[in-house]
């Protein structure tokens, strides 16, 4: 045949840690039709401070793979909630070849059409927090490239033609597709007057969506005569390819018939058993019509030159003990991004005859519905058994329902089909599925009743069961949970939802607990940096008492947006999950609300208290230096208000950048240096003058100040931030306590001023008139003072 090629590219993207599903990268591609081959080509690289990063270490990278929907992933080997659903996906892990660049290859042959999601992550790291712009980071850059080459003008079969083939010497195969309809209960595929070298030396294979593999459903067409292939229960509204290959090393031409035959629901005769109503079989009233009158709206093409109609007569009956039955719509009503309920037309409550399966259609639009959580609940009515022991079967198929009427099994499976099985009955009244990514398209829930016997179950005799029926659709299973956040993720134009736990949880849903934070340690985690920052009531008492009022009240507002008191957050925690009255509530401030657990409670938005906690401790520390420098009070006031503006405005630019610490920092070391430097060389002795001043404050303070630097840049973890923290806000405020300048010495008592010495003249005026002691209006010159 002809083949095309198409080439698809996704831009290059950042590869963080694996620590959730919201750390990954998620790469969305569309696969099309009749494709016989797709090659994924992945390509790696480092970078470093915008070079290649050859000295940077190599880390593995996973990369899976989905049809359909995003793969759902568990590197972490975490556990799942309950009642949930794990759909498969294939890994790949990538290894270096290159210092700097590395690639690799998965093929598929013969791939599903549609979606296809790659998801890529580095392995998990040991937490470390690092300094933004403290050293240069290395970067892992992921870029997958997609090449497809598909097939054109394939071959069309129309059911119930036969149509003349013949396979040249050099053919190896000839391909052909049918199209399958809904309410298809069977395909069969003939091959007809088989005349070649030895018989009929062909191989008939048949596959749903895309053309067929080497494991495809397969039949040998020398063992069989007629050469028939059946298909029970086909996907609905797809493409079936048929592949008829010769055998190896047989010469010749082969010629064949090759034909066609779908099995539908088209006789409303087979539709019901014909002691039931119209509208009984679909428990709807008259006014909806009969529910047997389904029939297929396309009838086949004119018979073209090659080929020829069958006979007429009779639709193909269905075998024995087979039925098919009505499928019921349900309303799809949005309330936001992934959250959908489906209502069921006059429920929520179903009946589920004894004889005949009740079946329900859940439709999920292409793309938009996948990355979600489909939710179902049933829930049985146990006063409508009537004291039988009657078990409700719900089976969930993807695609097309299985409703064989024999089916008296507990599966949801056949040799083609794979679904999900649910079931309730009087001791277990309850039960719930959650798929999370389902694959768009339409989901089928087919609910059975059958009675327990000594020998398994049989259908029941006359006693219709009640089942309460729910299905909707999440943006995360139960939403995270106490200890996650379900977030709402895009890559390009594609959303899907995430957990994100928090206090140690892990999982899916944040329910697995293996390494979860104890309630004694986040209440311990959260005293520890509540009362730290108490250590800034000492620079606040030494700061009033030096006469140092403004800068007083900058430790005040850094330590009251950077601590929760005894009687906040903390008093939650002692408290255990009560409620917080009004009054502590208004203590809550910002690592009261920055905490992991539920020892959490916020005034305001998190942005707004750790924007104000950032900017009192930078503030703290410029108001310090100032300080110490002694400057003129109008300087020393313009350059707090000046630096107040300023640190603002790199604050609002980038909050966790190096260089908004170290930065004013470094420049108000600069001023108080000059200030210092100038004082020196005027008095001609080093200033401060006191060796006690150095020995038992500056040398200390400075010391304190650089270890905590030290300890918040190189120490500080995941594991252990809430000590190393605790410790950095005792160290900064203790080195606060030790820098801060003593109070300046007032000076002496001015006494009157000096007669200036010279020409001129000199207006005196009376003292008591100056001090509004003597009327003005009487009040006159005493005397005019010549020099």
């Amino acid at each position: 045949g002809l083949f095309v090629t198409d080439y698809f590219t996704r831009t290059p993207r950042k590869l963080s840690p694996f620590r959730s599903f919201a750390s990954i990268e998620l790469f969305h591609f569309h696969i099309p039709e009749d494709t016989v081959i797709a090659v994924w080509n992945l390509i790696t690289f480092k970078e470093q401070g915008g070079t290649f990063g050859d000295q940077c270490p190599d880390r593995s990278i996973t990369v899976y793979f989905r049809s359909g929907a995003p793969p759902v992933i568990n590197p972490l080997h975490t556990h799942f909630p309950r009642d949930t659903a794990v759909p498969g996906s294939f890994a790949l892990t990538l290894t270096w070849t290159l210092p700097n660049r590395t690639t690799g290859v998965f093929n598929v042959t013969s791939p599903l059409p549609g979606d296809w999601f790659l998801a890529a992550h580095l392995p998990k790291d040991e937490g470390k927090i690092s300094v933004k712009g403290l050293y240069e980071e290395c970067q892992y850059l992921f870029q997958p490239q997609l090449i497809v080459q598909r097939l054109v003008n394939i071959a069309v079969l129309y059911p119930g033609y036969a149509s003349e083939q013949s396979m040249a010497p050099h053919n190896r195969s000839c391909l052909y597709k049918v199209f399958v309809p809904s309410y298809t209960w069977r395909v069969q595929v003939e091959v007809l007057r088989c005349r070649g070298a030895g018989g009929c030396p062909l191989w008939l294979r048949v596959r749903a969506k895309a053309p067929p593999l080497h494991n495809s459903t397969a039949l040998d067409c020398r063992e069989q005569a007629p050469c028939s292939l059946a298909l029970d229960l086909p996907f609905w509204q797809h493409w079936y390819y048929v592949l008829v290959e010769r055998h190896p090393g047989v010469p010749g031409t082969v010629s064949f018939q090759l034909t066609v035959q779908l099995t539908d629901c088209s006789s409303a005769s087979v539709a019901r058993p014909p002691f039931l109503p119209p509208s009984a079989s679909m428990n709807m009233p008259h006014s909806f019509g009969s529910a047997g009158g389904l029939a297929l709206a396309d009838s086949p093409p004119p018979a073209g030159p090659n080929s020829t109609r069958q006979p007429s007569g009779a639709p193909a009956a269905l075998p024995a003990g087979e039925q098919c039955w009505p499928v019921r719509p349900t309303l799809r009503n949005e309330l936001d991004t992934f959250s959908v309920h489906f209502y069921i037309f006059f429920g929520p409550n179903v009946s589920v005859p004894p004889d005949r399966p009740a079946v329900f259609v859940i439709n999920l639009l292409p793309v938009l519905d996948s990355g979600g959580v489909l939710n179902l609940e049933l829930r049985l009515n146990v006063s409508s058994l009537c004291g039988e022991n009657v078990t409700v079967f719900g089976c969930l198929n993807h695609e097309v329902p299985l409703t064989s009427g024999d089916n008296v099994s507990v599966t949801c499976a056949t040799e083609s089909l794979a679904g999900f099985l649910l079931s309730v009955n009087a001791s277990a009244s309850l039960s719930r599925l959650r798929i999370p990514y389902p694959q768009t398209g339409s989901w089928y829930l087919s609910l059975r009743s059958l009675c327990a016997t000594e020998h398994g179950f049989e259908p029941c005799a006359n006693v219709t069961a009640e089942v309460y029926l729910r299905a909707y659709l999440s943006p995360c299973i139960d939403d995270c949970g106490i200890y996650g956040q379900c977030k709402l993720l895009r890559t390009n134009n594609y959303l899907y939802a995430a957990c994100e736990c928090k206090a140690g949880w892990n999982g899916w849903g944040c329910t697995d607990n293996a390494e979860a934070f104890s309630y004694g340690f986040q209440l311990l985690s959260t005293l520890l940096l509540c009362l730290s920052n108490v250590m800034f009531v000492p620079p606040v008492a030494i700061a009033v008492r030096s006469h140092y009022l403004l800068e007083a009240a900058v430790y005040i507002f850094t330590m009251f947006f950077s601590t929760v008191s005894a009687a906040g957050g903390c008093a939650r925690g002692w408290g255990g999950r009560g409620q917080l009255s009004p009054l502590l509530a208004r203590t809550q401030f910002y690592h009261a609300c920055d905490q992991p657990g539920i020892v959490v409670f916020c005034i305001m938005e998190y942005d707004v208290l750790q924007f104000c906690d950032f900017l009192g401790s930078l503030m703290s520390v410029w108001v310090t230096v100032i300080a110490m420098a002694r400057l003129q009070p109008v300087v020393k006031q313009v350059l707090y208000l000046l630096g107040a503006m300023l640190l603002s405005m790199a604050l609002q630019m980038d909050r966790h950048g190096l260089w908004n610490l170290l930065g004013p920092s470094l420049f108000a070391l600069g001023i108080m240096a000059i200030a210092w430097t100038t004082r020196t060389i005027r008095r001609r002795h080093c200033y401060p003058p006191t060796w006690k001043r150095w020995a038992f404050y500056l040398c200390p303070g400075a010391l304190i100040a650089a270890a905590a630097v030290l300890l918040y840049a190189f120490v500080e973890t995941e594991e252990n931030y809430f000590y190393i923290h605790s410790i950095w806000h005792l160290l900064i405020a203790g080195s606060v306590g030790f820098l801060l300048p003593p109070r300046a010495k007032a000076s002496a008592r001015l006494g009157p001023l000096p007669r200036r010495k010279g020409c001129g003249y000199q207006l005196c005026v009376n003292e008591q008139e100056e001090l509004g002691l003597v009327d003005p209006a009487v009040a006159s010159i005493n005397s005019i003072c010549t020099s």
